[in-house]
C-alpha cells in the first residue's frame, strides 16, 4: 500500500475526501466509497530491504538523463565563471598599454573586442527572447486569472518589492556608516575615462511616466523616451532599447481584458499560451550555449580593467561594504523571509536558482537573465506559472534590491570622501531616494550609475562625483544583478503562498467548468432529415415522419 512507512509504528493521517468529481482519475463519475482514503493506522516494521529500495529509487531519480543534463549545464556555467576570472587575470600580462603591439605585448583593445564577441552573441540571444517572453507570459498569465485575483496578486507583489528594496537600502546605510570606507584607505584616483551622471531628479521621475504611457506600442518594443537638456531648449528624445514599463502596462490591461471576455477571446488566450511554450523551448536551446558565452564575457571584462590596484585601498573597502551588504541581504534576509512566510527550504530554493544566478553574474542584466529565471522558478522550484509569468516581468523592472543597497552605500561613501557630514534627516532621505531611484533603474547593465543622480542631488552632491566609483562599478553591477534576480524569485514563492486561496478557487472553477462540459457532451440521438417537410404537421395534427432521416450525435447543449 502507498501508506507504508519505513519507520515502525508510524500513524498514517488520512486525507479528507468528498464526492467531488476528479476528471483525471474518474472521468465524469463521482468518487465511490471504495475509492476513499482509508482511516486505518498501518504499522510496518522497517527492514533493510525497505531502506535499500528507497535509496535505489532516490538514485534513479537523481541520475536521470534530464537531471544529469541540468547538473552538467550548471557545473559548466560555474566553471566558466571561475576559469574566466583566472584566465582573464593571467592574460593581463600580455595586454598592451596602448593599442600597439610593442615590448612583447600581444593583446590590444581590438583583440579584446574579438574575445568579447562570443559573449555578446550569448547576450544578444537572451535579449532577443525578452520581448516575446514578456508579452506572452504576462498576457497568458492574466488571461487565466480574474480581475480581482490579479489585483490582489499585483498588490502583494508590489508590497513585497517595495518592502525588500527599502530593507536593502537601510542595510546598506547601516554598513557604510559602521565601516566608513570613505574615511579610511587614502584618496581615490579618478579615472579620466569615467562617466558622470547627467540629468535632474524631476526629469528622471517624469521619464518613468513618459515611458509608462507610450504614444506607440509598436515603437515601445524597441525605443523608449527620455528628457535631454541641450544648449538651447530642453527636449524629449527617443532612446534605443525596449520600453519595458510601457509594455508591462499594456500587457497587463490586455491580459485582464482577455480574462473578462472569456469565450470571445479564447483564440487570443490559446495563441499567447502557445507562443510562451515556443519561447521557453527556445530558452532551453539557448542555455546550452551559456557556459561558452559567460566564459568569454568574464575574460573580456577582466582584460578591460585598467588597473587591479583599484580593488585595494578606499575603493577596496567600499567594495567590501557593498558585497557584505549584498551577501547579508541575499543569503540571510531574503531566505529568512522565504522560510518564515512559506516554510519552504531556503537552501533547496537557492540551489534551484543557481543557473539563473550564475547567468545574471555573467551578463550583468536582469532582463537578459529573465528567460533563465522563468525556467528555474517554474521547473526547478515548481512555482505556479500563473504567478511567475506575472510577477517576474514586473520584478525585473521594479524590484531592484541590490541596486538600492548599492546606491545608498555609494552616495554616503562619496559624502565621506568629500568630508560632508550627514545628519539623521539626510540619512532618511538617502534611504527613501535610493529606494525610489532603484525602481527607476532600467534592467540593463550599469543602469544604477544613471539613477545615482537622484540620490546625489538629494544629498547636495555634484553628479560628477559618481566618477569616483566608476572603476569598480562593472564588478559590483554583476553581484547586485544576481541579488536582484534572486529577490524576484523569492517574491514569486511568497506571492504564490499568499495567493493560494485565490488560486485554489480558480482551480475549482476550472474543474467545475470541465465537468459541465463533459456532462453537456453526452451523446444524444437527434433525428435530422433532408426533407423540408420533416417534423411538420398536417391540418389534422398528425406528424409526418419521412423515411429518409439520418441519425447524428449532438455535442452541444
Amino acid at each position: 500500500m502507498r501508506f507504508f512507512k519505513k519507520k515502525s509504528v508510524s500513524p498514517v493521517i488520512p486525507q479528507e475526501t468528498s464526492n467531488q468529481i476528479i476528471l483525471e482519475e474518474h472521468g465524469s463519475r463521482p468518487i465511490s466509497a471504495h475509492t476513499r482514503v482509508s482511516h486505518q493506522i498501518v504499522d510496518v516494521p522497517a527492514g533493510e530491504h525497505v531502506k535499500f529500495s528507497k535509496l535505489l529509487s532516490c538514485c534513479q531519480r537523481c541520475f536521470t538523463k534530464e537531471n544529469l543534463k541540468e547538473q552538467a549545464l550548471l557545473i559548466g556555467t560555474i566553471s566558466a565563471v571561475v576559469l574566466g576570472i583566472g584566465i582573464g587575470i593571467a592574460l593581463r600580462t600580455l595586454k598592451c598599454p596602448k593599442n600597439e603591439r610593442v615590448d612583447g605585448c600581444r593583446i590590444t583593445k581590438e583583440d579584446i573586442t574579438y574575445i568579447d564577441f562570443p559573449g555578446l552573441i550569448f547576450v544578444n540571444i537572451l535579449k532577443m527572447l525578452i520581448l516575446p517572453l514578456i508579452v506572452s507570459s504576462i498576457i497568458s498569465s492574466l488571461a487565466q486569472l480574474d480581475g480581482q485575483s490579479a489585483g490582489k496578486m499585483g498588490i502583494r507583489a508590489l508590497v513585497y518589492y517595495l518592502g525588500t528594496t527599502l530593507l536593502a537600502a537601510i542595510l546598506g546605510i547601516i554598513l557604510v556608516l559602521t565601516i566608513r570606507p570613505g574615511t579610511r584607505g587614502g584618496a581615490v584616483e579618478i579615472n579620466p575615462n569615467s562617466k558622470a551622471a547627467e540629468g535632474r531628479t524631476i526629469d528622471t521621475v517624469l521619464d518613468l511616466f513618459r515611458n509608462l504611457f507610450p504614444e506607440n506600442i509598436v515603437e515601445a518594443t524597441f525605443r523608449s523616451v527620455g528628457y535631454n537638456i541641450t544648449i538651447y531648449t530642453p527636449v524629449v528624445v527617443k532612446r534605443d532599447g525596449i520600453n519595458v514599463l510601457g509594455l508591462l502596462l499594456f500587457c497587463i490591461i490586455f491580459g485582464i481584458l482577455i480574462s473578462r471576455l472569456k469565450e470571445k477571446a479564447i483564440i487570443l488566450k490559446h495563441f499567447f499560451e502557445a507562443m510562451l511554450e515556443v519561447v521557453m523551448q527556445l530558452v532551453r536551446i539557448a542555455m546550452l550555449y551559456s557556459p561558452i558565452g559567460v566564459f568569454f564575457l568574464i575574460v573580456a571584462k577582466m582584460l578591460e580593467m585598467d588597473d587591479l590596484g583599484d580593488f585595494v585601498g578606499s575603493l577596496g573597502l567600499y567594495m567590501a561594504t557593498v558585497l557584505a551588504g549584498l551577501f547579508i541581504h541575499g543569503f540571510i534576509v531574503l531566505p529568512l523571509l522565504l522560510f518564515v512566510i512559506t516554510r519552504i527550504n531556503s537552501f533547496k530554493y537557492i540551489r534551484g536558482m543557481s543557473q539563473a544566478l550564475v547567468t545574471a553574474f555573467g551578463t550583468g542584466s536582469s532582463s537578459a537573465t529573465l528567460p533563465v529565471t522563468y525556467r528555474c522558478v517554474e521547473e526547478k522550484n515548481h512555482i505556479d506559472p500563473r504567478v511567475s509569468r506575472f510577477v517576474l516581468p514586473v520584478g525585473a523592472t521594479v524590484n531592484m534590491d541590490g541596486t538600492a543597497l548599492y546606491e545608498a552605500v555609494a552616495a554616503i561613501y562619496i559624502a565621506q570622501l568629500n568630508g560632508i557630514p550627514l545628519n539623521a534627516v539626510k540619512i532618511i532621505v538617502t534611504s527613501l531616494t535610493s529606494t525610489l531611484a532603484s525602481i527607476g533603474a532600467a534592467s540593463i547593465p550599469q543602469a544604477g550609475l544613471v539613477t545615482m543622480v537622484i540620490v546625489l542631488n538629494a544629498l547636495g552632491l555634484p553628479p560628477e562625483e559618481v566618477r569616483t566609483i566608476y572603476a569598480v562599478d562593472w564588478l559590483l553591477d554583476r553581484f547586485r544583478t544576481a541579488i536582484n534576480v534572486f529577490g524576484d524569485s523569492i517574491g514569486c514563492a511568497i506571492v504564490q503562498h499568499l495567493s493560494r486561496k485565490e488560486l485554489s478557487v480558480l482551480d475549482e472553477e476550472i474543474v467545475a467548468a470541465t465537468v459541465n462540459t463533459n456532462h453537456s457532451a453526452t451523446v444524444l440521438p437527434v433525428l435530422v432529415s433532408d426533407d423540408a417537410d420533416y417534423n411538420s404537421s398536417k391540418p389534422d395534427g398528425n406528424v409526418i415522419d419521412p423515411a429518409n432521416h439520418k441519425l447524428f450525435s449532438s455535442t452541444t447543449v
